[in-house]
């Protein structure tokens, strides 16, 4: 079949979980799973569909036996693991060093089963800043809990007031996915609004990009010939400022891989 007969690519999205919303929503001891907007309208803008994963725990009102993470991998093209809370260090094997930075346990068991999924079908999945740390994790990779309190020497990657207006530059590792997919570029600036990253790299993952001042791990990506890579920084933020690095390039080399495997798939 041609790529022109076939229907939009769907892409699944991990939902950001809310444990304990705040009062003023209205939805008393309730949890909320959700998304950012600008990241599904990034997709959006590239003709493909994109559909919200919800949970679907152990203890969650729905029986596993008849849905499963399985069909939803059945049916979509690829995985985009979005931003959000930290991921928990007892899901690589530490404990917090400050409670603050006990992350979300729930949400790294959740991503952790999709992520298996898509990889057992070789579908492609990209992680944006948590979805990035969440994939080295996932891999058996560490991360540093925070990293001004574990690498003194480091740059300040996060600020609370500039948000997505904090930026660095990033240098892509030559001969690397990402070095290919920005022809001629030797990196860019950067969203920066992460105070983890990773740490020990997790097996058979490849670092990409790095901070230009400090070394810090920006961009990794699983050995093979699949799409499975991170990046830390937030492409989707990258395009109402013309001085960041398009995130173009990385959202079409993520759906041409999903192309790709659909028509592979439909023979």
């Amino acid at each position: 079949m041609s790529e022109a007969g076939l229907a939009p690519l769907k892409i699944g999205m991990s939902a950001r979980l809310m444990h304990k919303p705040p009062l003023e929503l209205g939805f008393r001891n309730k949890t909320l799973q959700y998304l950012e907007q600008a990241a599904a309208h990034w997709i959006m803008g590239h003709g493909a569909m994109v559909l919200m994963l919800p949970t679907l725990g152990f203890d969650a009102e729905v029986e596993r036996r008849r849905v499963s993470v399985r069909h939803y991998v059945d049916v979509l093209d690829g995985l985009v693991m979005q931003g959000g809370a930290d991921v928990s260090p007892t899901s690589y094997g530490q404990q917090p060093m400050r409670p603050e930075w006990g992350g979300d346990i729930v949400r790294d068991r959740y991503e952790m089963e999709l992520l298996e999924g898509f990889l057992a079908q070789g579908k492609p999945v990209l992680g944006i800043c948590r979805g990035c740390q969440l994939l080295n994790v996932a891999f058996g990779g560490t991360l540093y809990q925070d990293i001004a309190t574990q690498r003194e020497d480091a740059k300040n990657h996060v600020d609370a007031e500039l948000y997505d207006r904090h930026s660095h530059m990033v240098v892509f590792e030559p001969g690397s996915k990402l070095a290919e997919l920005y022809a001629e570029r030797e990196g860019g600036c950067v969203t920066s609004i992460h105070h983890q990253a990773v740490d020990r790299l997790g097996a058979d993952l490849r670092v990409e990009a790095r901070s230009t001042e400090d070394g810090i791990v920006e961009a990794i990506r699983a050995s093979g010939a699949n799409f499975v890579a991170g990046v830390q920084w937030h492409p989707e933020f990258h395009a109402v400022n013309p001085g960041l690095l398009s995130g173009e390039p990385l959202l079409d080399g993520f759906l041409a891989a999903a192309r790709a495997a659909q028509l592979q798939r439909s023979g």
